[in-house]
């Protein structure tokens, strides 16, 4: 059985950034202000799940987030990063789930991996190459080789390539890095539609690091939803919990990606 680092190297042919904005604007007028535009397109980026049961919400963040990101280079594909452990949890990628969010099934490469050590050393090979639109990595638990050392590698591979590299954390609490944003997200109930149809994903996600900003943690939650059709978040207009207060977790559900009706979300993993 071929290794999957060797996989990737053999796959993988490196070539020089193609033109694109230094910024990747979400969407949502308020939370784009704030960031001054939008998060840095060449760089390190974090989504930390406020709960076990938001791992699922913060994956569909970041996944949202790579979607922005990708845009602009659609003939690029995201390289999706995620420990053998997570599969069995979660299983694969859900290509409805990923349809649902505007990603095309076809466009992501999936790559599995033993332990945290081998995702962070395929990250940082695919962020260094230019043919690579976007990289999410997922990480569960304490993830030790995620250190400060193997953050600045992959922000490095990320300023390199010109491509944003996101990092999901589950089970784990907001460490130093080089990332240039770090995010808490947790999962809002989604809006009714019509015939009881599932609504759009819904979050409120809190800034805690924004490279420039202000050190420490936002009190401040956007509540923001994501709109399929145009390809972007967009502000929810009622009142922001603080992080003390609880917030409706997305569902979690099996290996098939199948959620109930009426659900606070999506399934994107």
């Amino acid at each position: 059985m071929t290794h999957p680092l060797a996989s990737l190297r053999k796959s993988l042919a490196c070539a020089y950034p193609a033109a694109a904005s230094e910024t990747i604007a979400l969407g949502a007028p308020a939370l784009d202000r704030r960031l001054g535009g939008g998060i840095l397109r060449a760089a390190l980026h974090e989504a930390y799940a406020g709960t076990a049961a938001d791992a699922p919400a913060a994956t569909g963040f970041a996944l949202a987030l790579a979607r922005r990101a990708m845009a602009e280079v659609r003939d690029k594909p995201l390289l999706w990063i995620r420990q053998e452990a997570l599969t069995a949890e979660a299983g694969v990628p859900y290509p409805p789930g990923l349809a649902d969010i505007g990603v095309d099934p076809a466009a992501v490469a999936f790559i599995r991996v033993r332990d945290a050590k081998e995702a962070l050393q395929a990250g940082a090979e695919a962020g260094r190459c230019a043919t690579v639109g976007a990289t999410l990595i997922e990480l569960f638990g304490a993830a030790r080789a995620y250190d400060l050392t193997a953050s600045r590698r992959l922000a490095l591979a990320a300023a390199a390539a010109g491509a944003p590299i996101f990092i999901v954390r589950a089970g784990s609490v907001p460490a130093p890095s080089a990332a240039a944003s770090r995010w808490l997200v947790r999962a809002l109930p989604s809006r009714p539609r019509p015939a009881n149809a599932p609504g759009s994903a819904a979050f409120a996600i809190f800034l805690l690091r924004r490279r420039g900003g202000a050190a420490g943690q936002e009190q401040h939650a956007w509540r923001v939803e994501w709109s399929r059709d145009r390809g972007a978040f967009k502000d929810r207009t009622f009142d922001a919990p603080s992080l003390s207060r609880a917030v409706a977790s997305f569902p979690v559900g099996g290996a098939t990606g199948e959620v109930a009706p009426q659900t606070a979300g999506r399934k994107f993993g």
